[in-house]
């Protein structure tokens, strides 16, 4: 179970976007010699908590597929973990 150097030269990581035909959620499959993909869904008006007060928010679902022979997944984790960041407070990408 390992990569050649042949099987992921030239691959990097892409993102599939549905949200705009109304998914919400879906699971992208990897296209070889790519290492991940992650797929957004689409942004929704839900119940969210904020400290102890339940108040309307919108959310979204993505969901991050990787090759786990390239990329370990808790580094996958960390980077999805970062991502959320980001996407929650976006001025921060400014700093």
């Amino acid at each position: 179970g390992r990569l050649q150097p042949t099987q992921f030269q030239g691959g990097t990581f892409s993102d599939s976007n549905l949200g705009m035909y109304g998914v919400d959620n879906f699971d992208a499959i990897i296209n070889p010699p790519q290492a991940g993909i992650l797929a957004v869904g689409g942004v929704q008006t839900a119940a969210v908590v904020r400290g102890d007060e339940v108040m309307p928010g919108q959310v979204m679902d993505v969901v991050l597929s990787v090759d786990h022979r390239v990329v370990d997944g808790a580094a996958a984790a960390r980077w999805l973990a970062a991502f959320r960041r980001l996407i929650e407070h976006p001025l921060t990408m400014l700093i």
